[in-house]
């Protein structure tokens, strides 16, 4: 099994599969897939999926977990994604932290209550996920609009289901972002306020400006300057972690994609001087 990942990354998409048969290109050292796009393909694109699995390191980012939702957890869904992880040596698999169904699937990603309560719902569901996979599940911290029955800072809430449940963080700078601008909360100060030693990779992304103070985030766009300045920020005060980006609307050219990797890259190698 691929049992580490490390440098930068890309989240593989089918439009450009073909182009990635020869060999990642320079400087992707390992690919990201949404499981739920790939478990029920065959054919072509399984083969693809399975030939490219065997030659590097891949992570999975779930999207329908739903590890905060009121339902309960479905068990035939993460026995299909505990045989996916099997077959495609994959040793890290990820979600958001908070839920995208009730009594139904909702579509998107809706913010958990920052409360107490919920600190203990989704770190026995964390727990029982991970004994099911027998491998620790990865947080990803969200973007969220509205924070209903909120009780406390979202970095509490965080670190408090992080270390109840002993998982690990999936840091996306750019949520961070987004939210100290929609919250007017500190990026910075949240981001030092985050365990290094949970960190098992990071996102990098871009979002779209609909006001002065409001931000979405889309995964549609360039990665902007102050999120690059804030994902170096992250390297100096969480060590070098592995990075991938994510472009899940208006995709451009694999040309373009990489040269977002490559500015990943870039950013790794200069704080890997500055701390040598």
């Amino acid at each position: 099994m691929h049992t580490a990942i490390e440098g930068a990354g890309l989240g593989l998409r089918r439009s450009f599969i073909n182009d990635l048969a020869n060999g990642l290109p320079e400087p992707v050292r390992f690919l990201e897939i949404a499981p739920e796009n790939w478990l029920h393909l065959g054919g072509k694109y399984q083969r693809q999926l399975s030939a490219l699995s065997e030659q590097h390191p891949f992570v999975c980012h779930g999207l329908s977990l739903s590890i905060g939702g009121p339902a309960p957890l479905d068990w035939s869904f993460l026995k299909r994604i505990k045989s996916f992880l099997e077959q495609h040596k994959v040793a890290i698999y990820s979600e958001h932290l908070s839920y995208c169904a009730g009594h139904g699937h909702l579509y998107d990603l809706m913010p958990i209550p920052f409360t107490e309560e919920a600190i203990h719902y989704v770190a026995s569901r964390v727990r029982q996920v991970q004994d099911f996979l027998e491998r620790p599940l990865v947080l990803e911290n969200v973007s969220y609009y509205a924070a209903p029955g909120q009780q406390m800072p979202e970095i509490d809430f965080i670190n408090a289901v992080l270390a109840e449940s002993d998982c690990q963080l999936l840091l996306d700078v750019n949520n961070i972002f987004v939210n100290a601008c929609n919250h007017g909360y500190d990026a910075a100060a949240f981001l030092r306020a985050l365990p290094s030693q949970r960190i098992a990779y990071g996102h990098i992304a871009g979002h779209s400006q609909q006001q002065a103070d409001v931000l979405i985030d889309t995964h549609g766009s360039d990665v902007i300057e102050p999120v690059w300045a804030l994902q170096q920020l992250a390297y100096r005060l969480h060590g070098i972690y592995p990075t991938l980006l994510e472009r899940d609307f208006n995709i451009p050219s694999l040309t373009v994609l990489i040269g977002e990797v490559s500015t990943i890259h870039r950013l790794q190698n200069a704080v890997a001087k500055e701390v040598a």
